[in-house]
């Protein structure tokens, strides 16, 4: 493509040349993406989880080293002198043209409004220079490869059994299957009990997406099935057994199951697309609750998860009149947090100073909330979108929080005439604060013995993950509208294997048994988890059921042996879907990773 493809009214080679170099820089982030996600395969048949988690971690980086990549060649090259106003008018109109045949144009749109953001200040950041709206549309895009987003079978022809080892084999897994046959003979009887007596129409077919999707030591089919008028989603989990041969485990239909495997409690997954708003828009019709936002940045494509919310955000700005205000429960030390009555997500913000005992900088604070990014998160910690320069206006504020932001973080608010301006923040899903919970639970025993068995496996499974939360009180966990337990305040959080867990030395005589401080020595990472009930289990009904379910938490022998498993390379099956639903193989490893109880199966089936 040339200048002259463009109106004569375009006639800077400067602005050519740099939405050209903007636009190399986005495919080669996404060549480098892709490349990674296609990766996973081989990892998976495998069985090679160290380098796969590793593949996935770095991945989150991409975008922001490619960005970075892009603006210092900019830099180097052009004078600031030579970017005028003009120069940025035009560059987004040559720019748009260079994306009227893209295969990822929202995402490419993203990518100029992130080097664009680091180079002009923030009152430019308005509709002439950057992509406030989208512009080039994502309807219809067609893959220019062999491979269509998804394959439709039809059952009628060669049976459910065949069409489902079809399936299966279309993803040429370079790895042997224990018994494919009895597998899919699994599925189909969970499918036919689905589908009960329902008459078999016209239309009855099975469309799949075309790409497995791979996170931890699984990977997963992912479809529907459409017969009439009724659509039926479902995902088959695809897993190792214990001799390295692959199993299908499950088949998840209920759409509450698939959306907690898609939740945002949970790492990216690596999927390989070259069409991903088709792969958005497949997925958006098996899960219309939950927004395009949260399915970009679930497929690892967080930036523009990030691009789609803040769109999301001043539309409801526009259309809502309530108020800003400090968010409900225990304040904390660390973190100011307030929210928007009418709006689904909290706003954190750093405080500028922290009262005893806490001892802790920004710096380390942000390096924490970094690790939860990178780390798996085992669907127990909220994944965070963090922002920079964030205008809010200034008559949305409560009195009573715009004095608490002056108060406790001056350094990171700005006012900006009719604005108030944080410089960083972080935005996470509002959840119910644990403390919360179970004191409106406190006469309801089977919901406060649900939620103290949710506090356990939670804490379990985050531990299996090499997370210790540091700070385990009730208000630094939350509780999601599926009724499960989530960890979300992370100043204080470690990795296991930096910690050292220690009973607590038998007192020499009677003036160390009664010394009101401790009498031997404490490291900064000791930790005494015979320590934990004296803060967590002060209530008798709460102490019953969590000594019932996870009395094991307070024993140093229980952290110490999981502690081992992890240093010898370890790592565990955190299953992202109820343990009853899954097929029972006799191949599998007796020792299960941590079950979910009963209870919460009930709730989440409900």
């Amino acid at each position: 493509m040339t200048q002259a493809a463009f109106p004569k009214l375009l006639r800077s080679q400067i602005a050519f040349d740099i939405a050209r170099t903007i636009r190399d820089g986005f495919d080669k982030h996404y060549r480098l993406f892709r490349a990674t996600s296609q990766q996973a395969k081989q990892h998976f048949e495998g069985g090679d989880w160290a380098h796969g988690q590793q593949a996935a971690r770095a991945r989150i980086d991409f975008y922001d080293q490619r960005v970075q990549e892009c603006v210092q060649q900019l830099e180097d090259e052009y004078e600031p002198a030579d970017l005028t106003d003009e120069v940025w008018r035009e560059l987004k109109l040559h720019y748009i043209g260079m994306l009227s045949d893209h295969k990822q144009p929202e995402l490419a749109e993203t990518f100029f409004n992130s080097v664009c953001c680091k180079i002009l200040h923030r009152s430019y950041f308005h509709n002439e220079f950057i992509f406030v709206r989208p512009v080039v549309s994502t309807e219809y895009i067609e893959t220019t490869e062999a491979r269509p987003t998804y394959r439709v079978y039809y059952p009628a022809a060669d049976g459910m059994h065949a069409t489902l080892k079809r399936i299966v084999g279309d993803f040429a897994l370079d790895a042997n299957f224990a018994n494919l046959a009895r597998d899919a003979e699994q599925v189909e009887q969970r499918l036919t009990a689905l589908y009960g007596a329902a008459r078999i129409e016209p239309n009855h077919q099975i469309q799949v997406l075309s790409s497995l999707f791979f996170r931890n030591k699984g990977a997963y089919i992912v479809g529907q099935i459409i017969n009439g008028n009724r659509v039926v989603p479902f995902v088959v989990p695809i897993l190792h057994n214990r001799h390295g041969e692959l199993i299908l485990d499950t088949v998840l239909c209920d759409p509450e199951q698939i959306a907690i495997l898609f939740s945002f409690t949970r790492a990216y997954f690596l999927v390989d697309m070259e069409v991903p708003s088709a792969y958005v828009q497949f997925l958006r019709a098996l899960m219309p609750r939950k927004p395009r936002s949260e399915i970009y940045t679930i497929l690892g494509l967080q930036k523009q998860g990030k691009a789609l919310f803040y769109r999301d955000f001043l539309q409801h700005l526009k259309h809502s009149s309530d108020l800003f205000e400090i968010a409900p429960g225990i304040r904390g030390l660390v973190m100011l947090v307030f929210a928007l009555p009418s709006f689904p997500y909290v706003f954190k913000l750093i405080k500028d100073f922290y009262p005893p005992p806490k001892e802790t900088t920004r710096a380390l604070i942000k390096q924490k909330y970094l690790l939860v990014k990178h780390h798996d998160r085992v669907g127990r910690m909220a994944d965070t979108l963090e922002y920079s320069n964030v205008a809010f206006p200034r008559s949305r504020f409560k009195q009573e929080l715009l004095a608490e932001l002056k108060q406790f973080a001056p350094s990171q608010v700005e006012e900006d005439g009719e604005q108030i301006v944080i410089k960083h923040l972080y935005i996470e899903r509002r959840m119910v604060p644990l403390n919360i919970w179970l004191t409106e639970k406190d006469q309801d025993e089977a919901q406060l013995e649900h939620g103290l068995l949710e506090y356990g496996n939670a804490i379990k499974e985050l531990v299996a993950a090499n997370i210790f939360p540091g700070d385990m009180l009730y208000k630094n966990f939350g509780v999601t509208r599926h009724q499960r337990v989530v960890f979300y305040d992370y100043d204080e959080i470690e990795y296991i294997t930096d910690c050292q867990f220690r009973a607590i030395p038998q007192p020499r005589n009677e003036e160390e048994e009664m010394a009101s401080e401790p009498w031997y020595p404490v490291g900064r990472h000791d930790v005494f988890p015979e320590q934990f009930g004296s803060f967590l289990l002060g209530n008798p009904k709460i102490r019953k059921y969590f000594l019932k379910h996870h009395a094991d938490l307070l024993t140093p022998e229980y952290w110490q042996a999981r502690k081992q498993r992890i240093e010898q390379g370890l790592i565990e099956d955190v299953y992202p879907y109820p343990q009853h639903i899954r097929f029972f193989h006799k191949e599998l490893s007796t020792i299960p990773a941590v079950t979910t109880p009963p209870f919460m199966e009930t709730l989440e089936n409900e």
